[in-house]
């Protein structure tokens, strides 16, 4: 991996966010940033790298083992083999598995090259330079511009930048806002496009639990997969094919077979989505009073929709087991997030915090010139956007029919076509193209059209229930035009008008579609393209109304931050925005409530403890048997006094570290992070050390299960085990 320098500019503020001390096991850390991270103190914990053995901008670094796979990936041979959790690579297996030939159920190995069957949809991401490109976006800007025309300056900036990294190589390249929009990292990668399945456990040890104990410690869940990544013959990034060949990565990971105890030192590296730790109050405030109330209702019904779907029909349930997964993680998760807010008085303290600030700022001239105005900004940029917040959400909500999203999809893309290339939005431009294609024919291995048709129903029925002000026009306008006596009878005729008629939900029909002027388009009379073209207005009218909210963010959230960095005097690091980031720990239990302490590690005996013979708690008939003949374990842990399952570390991670490596202090894989505990959800907002961690699989766990219980020989033998 070769980086360019990453030179910083706001050279002030950015030293202060940027200082070389960190206090305690806070913090994301930008990959490029791993020297200011506590090295010392965390040499006795067990800490023998060095900087450069984590990020070389030379090479050779561990980060150069660790890819992006939507959540994350670890390189573990140098024959292109990948680890990663068993629910990142659910929806590969899923989408191979048919109610008769159900790999989620019983797992897939393949002990043989030829025997691997493709990941549907996924691909690789390794990073291959990055570059501060902070400099040539401000400079695009002045402070005459209105909030549109500023986000529109950055958005343009960003495109003719990404353009020159793709011109002449085989890369993707994606600029990342830091700091709300202080700095600007240009990130270069290789997306490796054929992705096949090596070995998945099955559900019974990769989602053992289920959603009853998810979030939740203690954990016994065995969630770990491995994919391998495949290249053309030349090196090339190429689609599915039969003489590609194994991706040889620069670096991968060993993975190490001694103990892990209480205290030792953990590394993760991996991909967090998003934290919002500088939100100002109005935001916690949205997020309590609508945003979240709104988002767990939503996935109630659509969970209640897949059940009744599912329910007489096991393929439909196969179908849509992904979405089903994703959306009670997501329920949890929310839910979950409440309660943080309201255990941790979040929006409170957030309003108090603001007042100290707002202090702070009068007590000098100088800062009232710089910040003065920026919490009074937020909270007119909140107020705008609380005006049409339903009817955004409501637009929004119909993208969860697929033919809905279809539709939507190529025909914006017929409008923006129309224009030059850099001109286009962002998603719609000629580069995005293969992505769009992959995904029109990808999208038809989970469509079930009883569900297409009932989440429909259901999205265009919440938009009946808007305030007046924040009607959807054309929606109103569809269904009061068709036959029948009330809204209801409406929408059930509409709704078998358009299922009958449409062929957005045929793959070959949709792929001539992608390639259609608007006129062709519009000339098929197919109502899923007419329920595009009559809502387009309302629907760019919405987007209009995001960037324009974007401009205001960018001018006042780099404010805001820099505001608390100047008032703090500390240590800042940029919230996770989906970009490679490192953290220091250590192997740590926690104490969630009074008398309750939870150790670190849970064991096999746990395992069993919980079994109760229904789904989620079914013990593999192979895992049982094994411990039934009273076999010792190469993976037995004499202090623990069992194999190792799970183990808790004091990691700061997030949505997107999924998957990521727990790297020991000698640079060994010791396990897969895969969640964080139920108490520490709110983390996205604010860091709580006392609650605080991650949970991980103790890779232990992982060489038991391929090793022993199941003799994967030749998946072991792939491995270096150290």
């Amino acid at each position: 991996m070769k980086s360019k320098v990453i030179a910083s500019v706001l050279a002030t503020v950015i030293a202060v966010f940027l200082a070389a001390a960190v206090s305690a096991e806070e913090g994301m850390w930008p990959h490029y940033d791993v020297d200011r991270l506590p090295f010392e103190k965390f040499r006795t914990a067990g800490l023998e790298l060095e900087p450069t053995d984590i990020y070389n901008p030379q090479g050779g670094g561990l980060c150069e083992a660790v890819v992006r796979l939507g959540a994350t990936g670890s390189f573990v041979s140098k024959e292109g083999l990948i680890v990663t959790n068993h629910h990142v690579a659910f929806g590969a297996i899923q989408k191979q598995s048919t109610a008769e030939r159900n790999l989620l159920r019983d797992g897939f190995y393949a002990s043989t090259r030829e025997e691997e069957i493709p990941a549907i949809g996924y691909s690789a991401m390794v990073i291959r330079s990055t570059e501060d490109v902070t400099e040539r976006i401000l400079s695009s800007l002045s402070a005459e511009m209105e909030d549109y025309e500023r986000n529109e300056a950055i958005d343009l900036a960003i495109k003719k930048i990404v353009a020159e990294g793709e011109a002449n190589e085989d890369v993707k390249c994606r600029v990342a806002e830091m700091f709300g929009g202080q700095q600007y990292i240009l990130y270069t990668e290789f997306r490796i496009r054929d992705i096949r399945i090596v070995y998945v456990p099955p559900a019974a040890i990769g989602e053992y639990g289920g959603d009853i104990d998810n979030w939740m410690w203690p954990r016994h869940t065995g969630d770990f997969s491995f994919l391998r990544a495949y290249v053309g013959p030349d090196g090339s990034s190429a689609e599915l094919a039969a003489e590609n060949v194994p991706y040889h990565p620069n670096v991968f990971l060993p993975i190490a077979t001694g103990s892990l105890s209480d205290g030792d030192f953990a590394m993760i590296i991996g991909f967090p989505g998003k934290t919002s730790r500088y939100a100002p109050s109005k935001l916690i405030s949205d997020l309590v009073e609508f945003s979240y109330p709104d988002r767990i209702e939503l996935y109630r019904d659509i969970l209640d929709i897949i059940a009744s779907v599912s329910r007489d029909d096991p393929e439909a349930a196969v179908r849509l087991a992904s979405l089903d997964n994703g959306i009670n993680n997501g329920l949890k998760n929310r839910i979950g997030m409440l309660e943080g807010f309201q255990k941790w008085n979040l929006l409170q303290k957030k309003i108090e915090m603001e007042m100290e600030l707002e202090d702070f700022i009068s007590s000098r001239p100088d800062l009232s010139e710089r910040f003065g105005s920026v919490l009074a900004g937020l909270d007119s940029m909140y107020q705008q956007k609380a005006l049409t917040r339903e009817k955004d959400v409501a637009l929004s909500n119909l993208g969860w029919s697929d033919y809905v999203d279809i539709a939507f999809t190529i025909y914006k893309w017929s409008r923006e076509r129309e224009k030059p290339d850099i001109e286009r939005e962002r998603g719609y431009q000629d580069r995005d193209s293969v992505k769009i294609r992959e995904w029109l024919e990808d999208v038809q291995v989970n469509m079930v059209e009883e569900f297409e048709r009932e989440v429909l129903r259901y999205a265009l029925g919440r938009t009946q229930q808007l305030p007046e002000g924040q009607r959807i026009t054309s929606i109103d306008n569809i269904i009061a035009s068709a036959t029948g006596v009330n809204r209801e009878e409406k929408l059930q005729v509409w709704l078998d008008q358009a299922f009958a008629n449409t062929k957005v939900g045929y793959p070959e029909s949709r792929m001539a579609m992608f390639g259609m002027s608007i006129e062709e388009l519009e000339g098929l009379n197919d109502p899923f393209i007419e329920l595009a073209r009559l809502t387009y207005d309302e629907r760019e009218e919405r987007v209009a109304r995001r960037k324009k909210l974007s401009g205001m963010a960018s001018r006042l959230d780099p404010k805001l931050i820099a505001a608390y960095a100047e008032w703090k005097g500390s240590d800042l690091y940029p919230d996770a925005n989906g970009t490679m980031r490192i953290n220091f720990g250590v192997v740590k239990g926690y104490s969630p409530a009074d008398a309750v302490n939870y150790s670190c590690f849970t064991g096999f005996r746990g395992v069993l403890e919980k079994e109760t013979g229904e789904d989620p708690f079914i013990v593999p008939a192979e895992l049982r048997q094994y411990h039934n003949k009273g076999m010792t374990s190469a993976y037995f842990d004499s202090d623990l006094g069992d194999i190792p399952v799970n183990v808790l570390t004091t990691n700061d991670a997030t949505g997107g570290n999924s998957g990521s490596p727990v790297i020991d202090g000698k640079g060994r894989l010791v396990g897969l992070l895969f969640d964080c505990n139920y108490e520490s959800i709110a983390a996205d907002y604010l860091f709580n050390p006392e609650l605080t961690r991650s949970i991980s699989v103790d890779i232990r766990y992982v060489l038991h299960v391929i090793d022993e219980v199941y003799g994967l020989d030749e998946l072991m033998n792939e491995l270096t085990l150290q």
